[in-house]
């Protein structure tokens, strides 16, 4: 039986701000080598036998982001699913689950191997190891979770309670590597509680990874959450295929209430001896595993200096010890502190002390609440052709620096309230002007009256570099009205 990955790709990772943001969130950030997190979740999977292509359900505004990390690593989804809104790991697990047993696929009743798109795993061998004992346990009709075995007392992580061995030749003083009954779940506890269960023994930190059967999801979150299972019905029965992604119906998904797999179900179920109802099984995870929920955590995950620091870009320290200090655009100097977190990006700066980092997606919440476009996107700004770049701006005017993929191309477009002027400074241009079209290279510009339909494709196999001058009453992203767009975008 074929092994189904479902990557749920919804989350917004704000306690890794200013690199994380609404629009390029931590899924898709490097944080420990060349590939996004997204991408080292789906590489790992190599070597899995019997390994369907992967199903992503991620954010509406995130899909081209999704389809790219995946085609820069030659990984094609069978399905990306679109969240119309964000509503939790229950609903987006639901609609993988509909996909897979709607008759769209060869087999009704895979096996899904459900992992977030946002964790580290150092030790690939140990973690595939796991997978392969949880996918038996799952043909079996069990809902497998992984509990990673910790190495401190955490008290940002939830918990799991261990039961007895899974079977007898499962001994009971294997807690660090054999299938154990789930007993329970406990939420984050406080210092000398996550001391007292890590010395018991019996407790394992949640990961939020899964292994079962398509139709043993539908059967329990159908039992505990027929609202979340009708709202998903409704809203995958009127699915629009859109390209690469599968478009559920807005409307109606945007109606279902918001909730996780562990409460809508695990949190249900666990304990459960009952013998017609789902067994919960408990796999130990012994593998490097961090969600790098936090600027503390990647402390934890990343190479050190002898001082305990994590350097990353053009930094000077001094003095500094156990620190995290990244420098993405310019010189950052830091001097004779500890335990601290420095992150500078091209438009915010960071700093916090390594005890309060949690509090970093409060300032986030503040700073959306206050309109403050830092929250939202960097000045570089992904969309499907490419990526612009904000370099600088004023009273009626913004300059920005584009670059056009090769063969993708702009919307045909115009603008009520700016006009542009485009300089060519790398590749060459086919530019849509009003009815003329014609094609500018390097050193060459044309001027985009206010009003004028125009477009800008790239015809090359080489990135396109643009300076784009907009002046105008009004130079916000929403003054588009797009006619013609292969991307599907409004």
């Amino acid at each position: 039986m074929a092994l189904q990955p479902v990557i749920l790709a919804g989350g917004s990772g704000t306690r890794l701000w200013p690199l994380s943001r609404e629009h390029y969130p931590k899924q898709f950030l490097s944080v420990t080598g060349e590939h996004s997190m997204m991408q080292e979740t789906l590489l790992r999977l190599d070597g899995l036998e019997n390994l369907a292509p992967p199903i992503v359900v991620c954010n509406e505004e995130h899909r081209f982001l999704t389809a790219e990390h995946a085609r820069q690593i030659n990984k094609t989804p069978s399905d990306i699913i679109l969240e119309p809104a964000g509503r939790n790991t229950a609903p987006a697990l639901t609609l993988a689950a509909l996909a897979l047993t709607s008759g769209e696929t060869a087999d009704d009743d895979p096996v899904m191997l459900v992992l977030p798109a946002d964790a580290v795993i150092t030790d690939v061998e140990a973690f595939q190891h796991s997978v392969e004992v949880a996918g038996r346990l799952a043909e079996q009709g069990c809902l497998v979770t992984f509990g990673v075995v910790p190495t401190a007392p955490k008290t940002g992580y939830g918990y799991i309670k261990l039961g007895a061995p899974h079977s007898p030749e499962d001994q009971p003083d294997a807690a660090n590597s054999a299938p154990h009954l789930l007993e329970a779940f406990e939420e984050k506890p406080d210092e000398a509680r996550a001391l007292e269960m890590l010395r018991s023994g019996q407790y394992l930190w949640n990961s939020g990874m899964f292994v079962l059967r398509a139709s043993v999801w539908i059967e329990n979150i159908t039992r505990f959450r027929e609202d979340i299972v009708e709202a998903c019905r409704s809203a995958h029965g009127k699915s629009v295929r859109d390209g690469d992604f599968l478009r559920p119906d807005a409307d109606l998904f945007n109606a279902c209430p918001s909730e996780s797999i562990d409460y809508a179900v695990m949190e249900k179920i666990a304990g459960n001896r009952a013998t017609d109802a789902t067994t919960p099984v408990v796999v130990p995870l012994d593998a490097g595993w961090s969600d790098v929920g936090a600027w503390s955590a990647l402390l934890e995950v990343s190479d050190s200096d002898s001082s305990g620091n994590v350097v990353r870009g053009d930094v000077y320290a001094s003095g500094m010890s156990n620190s995290l200090l990244i420098g993405q655009h310019r010189l950052l100097a830091a001097v004779g502190l500890d335990n601290v977190i420095v992150v500078e990006t091209a438009d915010a700066v960071l700093v916090a002390h390594h005890d309060v980092v949690e509090e970093v997606k409060d300032l986030v919440a503040r700073l959306k609440e206050l309109g403050r476009p830092e929250q939202e996107n960097h000045l570089k700004v992904h969309r499907p052709w490419g990526t612009y770049e904000m370099l600088d701006s004023g009273s009626g005017f913004q300059v920005k620096r584009l670059t056009v993929n090769p063969g993708a191309a702009l919307s045909l477009q115009m603008h009520y309230h700016r006009a542009e002027h485009w300089i060519v400074v790398h590749g060459t241009a086919k530019v849509t002007k009003g009815e003329e079209v014609f094609h500018l290279y390097e050193n060459q510009s044309t001027d985009v009256p206010l009003g004028t339909h125009h477009r800008l494709e790239n015809p090359e196999s080489i990135p396109l570099e643009i300076i784009e001058v907009q002046s105008g009453s009004y130079l916000d992203e929403d003054d588009i009205v797009r006619f013609d767009d292969r991307y599907n975008r409004k």
